[in-house]
This record gives structure tokens, C-alpha cells and sequence, in this order.
């Protein structure tokens, strides 16, 4: 059965007073236990766990010393495109705001990719508006010899593509993939994406499956806080990992939780998530997981940062430009697909975390050792 199938049943707001109507003694519970289920997750997110969150935190930090120890894997994302076929509401990639629209060359990409290791990173997350007429197959088959000639690790967030294009990609170097279904509350989604391939809820909740399938080294999921209740939605994305690690244990997994950020147009969040109740989520998924792998971007501030990466983040985005050719021409700010808030240089934030006794980690792992 697919994850959609499995899903399909769920009563959402049912869900929502499942969670909210958990009490101390569930979050007790589910503290002193060993091992959590999805039923324990409940408890962990909802409102009754606010007064926890301490509790949780300092378990959350021992279970993460114990699996990652004081690491942290950096790594910067590298915009391709802004071209985007898609319309949604939220987004300042939409096909409907009037933004100049870029790609880059392969001239402008070697210029970026120069630029970016010359701040020493090694791992690279290339992102793309959703344009695969324009940005698909045939580009990506120009684009990532160039770039796994000088990174050690690709991740791609791009537009869901079919299990044959994720196994060419991963024979071109392609390592993580990347996929948000943003909510899955399915009459939301059809609320705020409302045009394109986008729109088809089921295709992009189906693509970790094919990427799966496809034989990836690591998938990543999470959910865009803000676009519906983020309890629920973070719920759904704890049961989609539950579900993907039993039928493709062979991969890696990762969790991201975005908030929603200002960007083009004047879209506003169904629900706003605080600090304590984002620190709460990031502690849950660490009592729910402990070998999960979970990211924060620079979405967050730099003093939110610096103060949650040692409660359960094992990875950080670092010198973020949402922009096309952002690195090597700085200048350019008109094709921001969301405003950041931790603008740090990359050595500003190794040298935070090696202050607080942690090792960034440029590079983890070579190609060497796959034989």
C-alpha cells in the first residue's frame, strides 16, 4: 500500500483533537518510555507538551550526543533557476508574480560553484523553480558532471520527476533528494497551489517512493509550517518517515521544518508557530527518532540558531542566496524566492559552533569508500 493510500482515511480534524486533547500524563508517558511510537508523537506535539519542552530538550540533546556527537554538517544551497511553471500562493517563484525570471549558464554555474568553494564548503543543495521543460532532464545532464567535479555531496529540490530520471541523476552523482509536500491536508493544498503539475497532490506525495525505489543515498521530506495547523501537518511528515524507512530502509532520511517566510506577493500563514513551539517540534522528532537526521536553514535567526543546533540538529544551511548567480554577483536581490534571516558568512557560524564545543563538518564522506 502507498503512503497515500494509507493516509487517504485520515479524518484531519480528527487528528487535530487527538493532539490537542493529550494530556500531561500522555507526555509523561511518553517521556519515560524507551521507544516512542506515532501515538507518543501526539503527545510530544501537542499543547500539554509546551510545559515539557525543557524535559524533552535535555533528553533530546543526550539522544542526539549519543547517535551524531558534537558535529554539524554545513551545507549551502545553490539556486539554478527561478523559472517556475507552477502557480502557489505562497511562494515568490510563482508563475504569477512578475519577477525577472533566470537560469543560469553553464558560465554563471561554474562562477557560482568557484565562488562557493572558495568558502569551503562541500556539500551543495542545487534548488530550481518547478520548469522541467526548461529546467529538467536535459540541463540537469549538462549541469551535474560540473558540479560533482568539485563538491563531494549534490542534494536536488526540484520538481517531482519519474523513478528512470532519479536513477540517471544518481548515475550523474546525485546523492540526497529533496521533497516537501508542504501540507497534507489535500483540501489545503488544492487551496494554495492552483496551477501547474504542482497541483497534483498525489504525484508529489508519491515522489520520495519513486526516489526510493530509485536506489537515492538519502531523502529528505518535512512540511512548510504555516500553510495549515503544523501540528497535524508535522504529525503527517513523522508518519511519511515511519512509512518510508520500513519499505526503503536502504536510504538515509533527513527532516526539514521551514517556516514560512516574507517573499513575493502578500500571502499570509494559516497559523503562526513560535520559537518554544518550533524548539518543542524539533525535540519530538529526536524522541520519536533518533537516527533521523534533522536540518535547520537560515530561514531562522542567527540567535535561534545558535541556541537550538545542540537540542537535536545534526545539519545547518549556511550563507543562503535565494537568488540565481546570488554568490558571484551579490548584488542582485530582485529573484529572492524568500527572504533569510541568518546572513552570517559561512566561517562566522564554524566559528559559533566550535565555541560551543562542536565540530562543523565540511565534508563527512568520499566516493572513494562506495568501491
Amino acid at each position: 500500500m502507498r503512503f497515500a493510500e494509507q493516509i487517504r482515511g485520515l479524518d484531519w480534524s480528527a487528528l487535530s483533537l487527538q493532539i490537542n486533547s493529550k494530556t500531561d500524563a500522555d507526555v509523561r508517558r511518553a517521556l519515560a518510555k524507551p521507544k516512542r511510537d506515532l501515538e507518543d508523537f501526539k503527545a510530544l506535539i501537542s499543547p500539554a507538551a509546551e510545559r515539557h519542552v525543557e524535559a524533552m530538550a535535555q533528553l533530546s540533546q543526550r539522544l542526539t550526543l549519543q547517535r551524531f556527537g558534537k558535529t554539524m554538517q554545513l551545507y549551502v544551497p545553490l539556486y539554478l533557476s527561478n523559472l517556475c511553471s507552477n502557480v502557489c500562493s505562497y511562494c515568490g517563484f510563482s508563475m504569477e508574480h512578475k519577477i525577472r525570471r533566470t537560469t543560469l549558464t553553464m558560465e554563471q554555474l561554474d562562477a557560482e560553484l568557484d565562488a562557493l568553494k572558495s568558502l569551503g564548503f562541500e556539500h551543495i543543495l542545487l534548488v530550481t523553480g518547478e520548469s522541467d521543460r526548461k529546467v529538467g532532464m536535459e540541463y540537469f545532464r549538462e549541469a551535474l558532471p560540473r558540479v560533482k567535479a568539485k563538491f563531494s555531496h549534490i542534494s536536488m529540490e526540484v520538481q517531482p520527476m519519474s523513478q528512470q530520471d532519479y536513477a540517471e541523476l544518481i548515475e550523474m552523482g546525485l546523492d540526497a533528494l529533496l521533497v516537501y509536500q508542504e501540507t497534507y491536508n489535500r483540501r489545503r493544498y488544492a487551496e494554495v497551489h492552483l496551477k501547474g503539475s504542482k497541483s497534483d497532490f498525489d504525484y508529489r506525495l508519491s515522489t520520495p517512493e519513486r526516489v526510493g525505489a530509485a536506489g537515492v543515498r538519502k531523502i529528505g521530506i518535512g512540511a512548510l509550517i504555516g500553510l495549515d495547523d503544523w501540528r497535524v501537518d508535522c504529525w503527517h511528515v513523522a508518519a511519511h518517515l515511519s512509512y518510508l524507512e520500513k519499505h526503503y530502509w536502504q536510504s538515509k532520511f533527513s527532516i526539514s521544518f521551514p517556516r514560512l517566510r516574507p517573499c513575493e506577493g502578500s500571502f499570509q500563514p494559516k497559523t503562526v508557530m513560535t520559537d518554544k513551539q518550533l524548539v518543542q517540534l524539533i525535540c519530538a522528532y529526536r524522541l520519536l527518532n533518533p537516527d533521523v537526521e534533522l536540518s535547520l536553514s537560515t530561514r531562522e535567526s542567527a540567535a535561534f540558531r545558535d541556541a537550538v543546533y545542540p537540542l537535536g540538529v545534526t545539519s545547518m544551511s549556511a550563507y543562503s542566496r535565494t537568488q540565481p548567480g546570488g554568490y558571484s554577483d551579490a548584488t542582485e536581490q530582485a529573484l529572492e524566492q524568500f527572504s533569510i534571516s541568518d546572513e552570517r558568512h559561512p566561517q562566522a557560524i564554524a566559528k559559533a559552533l566550535q565555541v560551543g564545543g562542536y565540530q562543523p563538518v565540511w565534508k563527512d564522506w568520499d566516493n572513494c569508500f562506495l568501491g
